[in-house]
Parts: C-alpha cells; sequence; structure tokens
C-alpha cells in the first residue's frame, strides 16, 4: 500500500497556510489489509478507516460515478487497481487535486498527531495542474465529472470567499451555469447547503461566495430571498451606495470583519430581506419590511434546517432592528419595551449579539464604515439598569402591601407584582440615561 496526503493539507501547505486537518488517500489497499492493521472501518458510503493512534481518516482510492439526483446518489469503486490520478481526478478543484508524500519521522513512520502531519513539498504529485493554477490564483475544476456533484458550486464559491483574490476560470463557471439551467442546484440536500454556506460565512470575506453563486444563477436557486435586493433602490441620504443587494453584501462583509460569530452573520445577511418585495411604487421606501423580512428569513431558516440559535437571533435582529436604529428617541419606557420584545433581560447575551448585528447594518454602507453606533452603548446601559432592579425583593413588597385586600380578583396578584417590576425597571433606565 502506498499513503498519500491529499487536498486540503497540500493546498494550505503550498500557500504558506497553518495545516490544521489532515486527508490521506491510500492506493492498493484493501478493506481487509486495513483493518489487519489496526484501522477501524467508519464509511457508510465510501471505504474510509480511522487510524488506530491518530484517529486521521484514510480512504482508499476510489472512482464515482452519478446514479441518481442530488448528493447521496453516487456509486463508489474502490479496488487496489484505482491509481492516485484516478483517485484525485474525482475531485473537485485542482487546487485540491494535488497529493504529496508526508514528510517521515526518523523511525520512516509517516503518522503524526492530528494537526502535526506536514506534506513533503518536494515530492508532489499533480497531474491536473493544480500547482500552476495555485500560482495564477484560479479555481478551476478537474474534470467534467464536476457536474456530476452540484454541493460543488457551493463548495467553488465557498472557496471564492476564503480566497478572494482567486478568480474562477471561465470554463468553470459556463459549466456551473450549464449545472444551473440543467436544474442541478434544486437536488441539494438541505443539510449540504447550510454547511457549505455557514463555512462560507466564516470566511474573511463571505460576500464572494454569494457573488459567484449569482454570477452563475444558483443563488436565484438557493436563496431567491437574497438574490432579489439587487436592482431594489433604497433611498440615497441613508443609503449612499443606494442598491439594497450591495448594502446586504457590505454589511456581511462587515460583520467577518469584526469577527463576529455565525448566528452574527446569519443574521446580517437576512435582515433586509423584505425590502425585495417592497411595491415599486413606493419605493426607494421600505416601509413595514421588517415584518417580511422575519417571515422570509424563517422560510429560509426551515428550508436549510438553520440551527436554532442562529434562527432566533436572525428573528430578533430581523423584527427589531429599525427600532434599535431609531432607539436614541425614545422614552425610558419605549426602551423596556424594545428590551422585552428582545426578551434582552432573560437573554442577554442573545441581546448583545443582536446589537453587533446592528452596528455592522449600520456600518454597511457607503462612506458609513468607521461611523459610531451609540445605539448600541444606550441599549446596554439601558439593560443594565432593568437588570439591576431587585425583582424578588420588589415581588415579595408587593405581596405583603396585598395582604388583607379584600375583593382582590384572582390573577389580580400577578398583574400587580408585573406593574411594578416595569415601573421600577423604567425608573432605574429613566435614571441611568439621564446621568450618563
Amino acid at each position: 500500500m502506498d499513503i498519500y496526503m491529499v487536498g486540503g493539507a497540500v493546498r494550505d501547505a503550498l500557500l504558506g497556510l497553518p495545516v490544521t486537518d489532515c486527508d490521506w488517500v491510500v492506493v492498493g489497499g484493501t478493506p481487509q489489509a486495513m483493518l489487519a492493521q489496526g484501522y477501524q472501518s467508519v464509511g457508510k458510503d465510501f471505504p474510509v478507516f480511522l487510524h488506530p493512534r491518530t484517529h486521521e481518516e484514510y480512504a482508499l482510492a476510489r472512482t464515482e460515478r452519478k446514479t441518481g439526483p442530488g448528493y447521496h446518489g453516487f456509486a463508489c469503486h474502490a479496488a487496489p487497481d484505482v491509481t492516485l490520478e484516478q483517485d484525485l481526478g474525482r475531485r473537485d478543484l485542482t487546487i485540491n487535486s494535488i497529493a504529496a508524500i508526508p514528510i517521515l519521522k526518523s523511525d520512516g513512520s509517516h503518522f503524526y498527531s492530528k494537526g502535526k502531519a506536514q506534506p513533503d513539498l518536494n515530492r508532489l504529485t499533480d497531474p491536473y495542474g493544480g500547482l500552476a493554477d495555485l500560482r495564477a490564483g484560479v479555481l478551476r475544476h478537474v474534470s467534467d465529472a464536476f457536474r456530476e456533484d452540484p454541493v460543488r458550486i457551493l463548495r467553488l464559491a465557498r472557496f471564492a470567499a476564503r480566497f478572494p483574490h482567486f478568480t474562477v476560470a471561465p470554463d468553470t463557471m459556463a459549466l456551473m451555469r450549464e449545472m444551473v439551467d440543467a436544474g442541478e442546484a434544486s437536488h441539494l440536500v438541505a443539510e449540504r447547503v447550510w454547511q457549505e454556506v455557514s463555512r462560507g460565512l466564516m470566511t474573511d470575506r463571505p460576500s464572494r461566495m454569494f457573488e459567484v453563486l449569482r454570477a452563475c444563477g444558483a443563488l436565484a436557486v438557493l436563496l431567491p430571498e437574497l438574490d432579489r435586493l439587487w436592482g431594489v433602490p433604497q433611498r440615497a441620504d441613508y443609503h449612499p451606495e443606494v442598491d439594497t443587494g450591495v448594502h446586504a453584501m457590505m454589511v456581511l462583509d462587515h460583520s467577518a470583519h469584526r469577527q463576529t460569530s455565525l448566528a452574527v452573520r446569519f443574521a446580517c445577511l437576512c435582515h433586509d430581506f423584505g425590502k425585495g418585495t417592497t411595491p415599486a411604487d413606493v419605493l426607494p421606501r421600505h416601509i413595514g419590511h421588517e415584518e417580511r423580512s422575519l417571515l422570509l428569513l424563517q422560510g429560509v431558516a426551515q428550508r436549510w434546517r438553520v440551527p436554532k440559535d442562529c434562527k432566533e437571533l436572525a428573528e430578533v435582529v430581523a423584527k427589531e432592528h429599525g427600532n434599535i436604529h431609531r432607539c436614541r428617541d425614545f422614552s425610558a419606557a419605549a426602551l423596556l419595551r424594545l428590551l422585552a420584545r428582545c426578551d434582552a433581560i432573560r437573554r442577554p447575551e442573545r441581546f448583545h449579539d443582536a446589537l453587533e448585528a446592528c452596528l455592522c447594518d449600520a456600518r454597511g454602507r457607503l462612506n458609513f464604515e468607521t461611523a459610531p453606533y451609540p445605539q448600541a452603548e444606550r441599549l446596554r446601559l439601558a439593560l443594565q439598569a432593568a437588570q439591576s432592579v431587585p425583582t424578588d425583593t420588589l415581588a415579595a413588597d408587593t405581596l405583603r402591601q396585598l395582604t388583607g385586600t379584600t375583593g382582590l380578583p384572582a390573577g389580580k396578584a400577578g398583574q400587580a407584582v408585573a406593574q411594578a417590576i416595569n415601573g421600577a425597571r423604567e425608573r432605574a433606565i429613566h435614571a441611568a440615561l439621564s446621568a450618563a
């Protein structure tokens, strides 16, 4: 058996990036030989094994062919006669189709702890020109087999976001358009879409992913709620960039610049979906777009099976970002109502994330990239003041005052306690803002 390091580990080493995850391919091996050496079989669809010490994945060299629509419609052929070139030929991009012999330890062993292995960059197998494309900064498909897996459209878009200085080869872009026109993007499995999109959102320039998807037509299929924002105008006095789609990407990239969480970035992506459904006769105003954005993002979250934390934060931001932007004009009572709608007192961490998303929204405008955002500090101060109210003590005192009251209807005690707490919180907010 011959064992090679392949894929991202080789690519990243050639780019001078840290090698964190190692993928291995075994040429000339069999399942029986792998098991005899102590490997553990874990592959359900493909022959993949875990190394007994490092627990890294080792896959037998294989070829694949499409047998039906979607990611799972593939037949795999793994046998000792499958060559390294054949295995590399089934991969998506040329930059991911380079193999290397790993640097050996002094005892000749190539097994390292996870994340520590390094490829020998002087011993490369590069049958598809991946090294040249790395040097030229080009994302290019390996072969026409690219069209057999529509997930590769998403993967290429994600790599475009991770390496924003790379360009997409014209023939590859044309191939992706053909795939979209043939309906291939409609067959993508929801979990796979979210997996790739979420990874792309966490890059340094996530807008590039959506730029590529839009260029090949896939965005209109996968996320029409976002795709329809381009060409929709906004008031130039508030949005000098005017175009709503451009604004959405500026907001998203600013969230990446601030190294925010996945939930914040997803909220930034979805916050203005409703502007794409604004009636033409009221443009460039977008009255009531917050509620429309809420409904649209809920559909996306259901369609993609978005994790609960991402969905719930996006809902808060979509519904309340306009009020958060306007909060400098709110009274203490209005601020308390806003905090209540955001469930801020019970879930302060999520509320702080919502403020972060709103800051990105405010700065994701032409020439506003470094503008101050005092709304966030005002609302943090209001939340801190509301949280300072000793609710348990106040509730007990209120109930004691009600003791002996005659004719008090059932349930009125709870209402009285709630009113007392809200009143105390409102006064605390007023006092805190007055002293600021």
